[in-house]
């Protein structure tokens, strides 16, 4: 018997229309864990170097992290993996909500789609029943008619559905992949669109077999009180309202304005009070017990659900204010569209109209009122209609086309892909050698565990150090302790914390965790949630097999060589 995993993955070739339920190999989760560890491994085996990422041979796997749809809290995240289009790199994305659980409990590890259907299609899974259907009628739906008609169909409203909007159906480089309040950017979406695979509807009702139930339990409902009561735990955007980091220090528009001075208590009361007066409530992920997504109706609006910096894009981008990504997210969520990248795409095709390096005739019937110009360079881009065509390839493709200088106003991109921390403009040398270094597609999917910045104050410092129980070794300590100016860290220091951070990562992101519950909660000193520490317990627990410390560090080296290998393998670009 297979614990905490099924042991099996479902096998889609859109091409020959051909469904398989494959059993899997016990020794990969053995190496490798779940989630992107073994779907690396297979995007390695079966992806041949040289090969389009558009082309049908191309995979896309949604892989289960190995803890999902256990008692463990905060394990829901299900990894969505294929070869980006937008660079030729492994492109990955993690999706958190319910769809992974019920996957898990649907019966499958992971989903490998390859192959192109002959048209618009979806897949509908319920347990041992699988069938891809007819998507022809859904064809430039948005999200949420997309998951709604889906659910009428199969007359199973408990039914999770996975779904592209236009802008993936159009294979737009910033589309995403939704599925209720979550989502999997990065790369993923448009993949998804070349495939012509509308979505994937899924719902599962079998058990989960674990090695020492009991003993998991036990450990877990522990967790589960710690993870509630402690507010250092989650996504911190959710609920605090003083959000002076990103708005007086990341950049504005593309990348090139700082405001300051922009934040106030004044505005923080009205921002305060505007979200209030529109949120119906706060929800959270599969079986956490933090409630991260702030669920808002606004006027004339379907309404939405948004956590994390997404809440800011929008406004920063139009240099507005928070009404007006209350105003336009739910339309762009609705078409499809990653809220971090898109926004810059536009505020970079703007740039480029106020350079004149665009012209007016570029924009044909574009209104004045910047507000509108963004609902209309949406709608442009979703549907690849005139310069839309053109932006729909990211900044960085982009700016190739266009040429002309605009290659001067693709600066805050790397691997061809949008790099928050680079608009926040005060990099420490381990964030640094994190972007230069890194496998993953984004600098979010590495950073979080250590401090982005030093703490002058002696007692405030020795406070948080004391404080600090996330880390796995007290030379973190003493190194945080002697960091003094943000740009002077030792080597040593700084390759041994780009280590710890990548570590967590690709833990959390090949067991399931959420990093807001782990990796990406070290930075704050005294938290208490998932850490190197306490994951060989509950691996042991829960998979019958002894895990310790040294053993899951050998997975997280073996699984960050794979996917480096990978990458290698394909021809890197930076």
């Amino acid at each position: 018997m297979r614990y905490a995993e099924t042991g099996f993955q479902l096998e889609v070739d859109l091409s020959k229309g051909s469904i398989d339920k494959v059993e899997t190999d016990p020794r990969d989760t053995a190496l490798f864990l779940g989630g992107n560890g073994v779907n690396g491994k297979l995007l390695f085996d079966r992806f041949s170097p040289g090969a389009d990422p558009w082309s049908p041979d191309n995979l896309l796997i949604f892989g289960n992290g190995l803890l999902n749809g256990t008692c463990v809290p905060g394990a829901n995240r299900v990894s969505v993996d294929t070869i980006a289009p937008v660079n030729g790199l492994m492109g990955h994305s993690l999706m958190g909500g319910f769809f992974g659980p019920e996957m898990k409990m649907a019966g499958y590890d992971r989903i490998v789609v390859r192959g192109e259907a002959p048209d618009l299609v979806y897949l509908a899974i319920h347990n041992d029943k699988v069938e891809i259907r007819d998507a022809r009628h859904l064809r430039g739906r948005g999200m949420v008619d997309t998951q709604r008609l889906i659910q009428e169909e199969l007359n199973d409203k408990r039914a999770w559905v996975a779904a592209i909007g236009p802008a993936g159906e159009n294979r737009v480089i910033m589309a995403s992949i939704d599925c209720g309040n979550s989502s999997a950017a990065r790369t993923v979406g448009p993949v998804m669109g070349a495939k012509k695979l509308k979505a994937i509807a899924v719902r599962g009702t079998k058990d989960i077999n674990l090695a020492h139930p009991a003993e998991l339990w036990e450990m877990c409902s522990r967790l589960r009180k710690e993870l509630d009561a402690n507010p250092n735990v989650g996504d911190w955007m959710a609920t605090d309202e003083d959000d002076s980091f990103h708005h007086n220090n990341f950049a504005w528009g593309n990348a090139r304005v700082r405001r300051k001075t922009f934040w106030s208590d004044s505005l923080e009361e009205r921002w305060r009070n505007l979200k209030h007066d529109h949120m119906n409530r706060w929800t959270g992920c599969w079986n956490c017990p933090k409630a991260c997504h702030n669920l808002i109706q606004w006027p004339n609006r379907r309404r939405f659900s948004y956590k994390c910096y997404g809440k800011d894009t929008y406004h920063m981008a139009a240099f507005q204010e928070l009404d007006f990504t209350y105003e336009i997210l739910p339309v762009a969520m609705d078409l499809g569209f990653d809220s971090y990248s898109t926004p810059q795409v536009i505020a970079f095709a703007l740039e480029l109209l106020d350079a004149g390096i665009l012209t007016e005739k570029d924009f044909p019937g574009m209104p004045t009122d910047v507000r509108q110009r963004f609902y209309y360079l949406l709608q442009k881009i979703a549907f690849r209609e005139g310069i839309g065509d053109v932006l729909a390839h990211g900044i960085s493709g982009a700016a190739a086309i266009i040429g002309k200088g605009a290659e001067k106003f693709d600066h805050n991109t790397v691997k061809k892909f949008e790099q928050l921390p680079i608009k926040l403009g005060k990099l420490n040398p381990a964030y640094f050698l994190m972007i230069a270094t890194g496998e993953d597609m984004a600098i979010t999917q590495i950073e979080g565990s250590f401090p982005q910045d030093p703490i002058t104050d002696p007692e405030l410092k020795e406070e948080f150090i004391k404080k600090w129980i996330a880390v796995p070794d007290k030379k973190f300590h003493e190194w945080f302790r002697q960091w003094v100016k943000r740009d002077q860290l030792p080597d040593e220091a700084m390759v041994e914390i780009v280590d710890w951070n990548e570590c967590m990562h690709y833990l959390d992101d090949s067991l399931g965790l959420c990093g807001f519950v782990s990796s990406f909660r070290g930075q704050f000193g005294g938290t208490t949630g998932y850490h190197v520490w306490n994951m060989p317990q509950i691996i042991t627990h829960a998979l019958g097999v002894e895990f310790d410390k040294d053993r899951l560090w050998e997975c997280f080296q073996r699984n960050r060589s794979l996917i480096r290998a990978l990458n290698n393998r394909l021809g890197l670009r930076r």
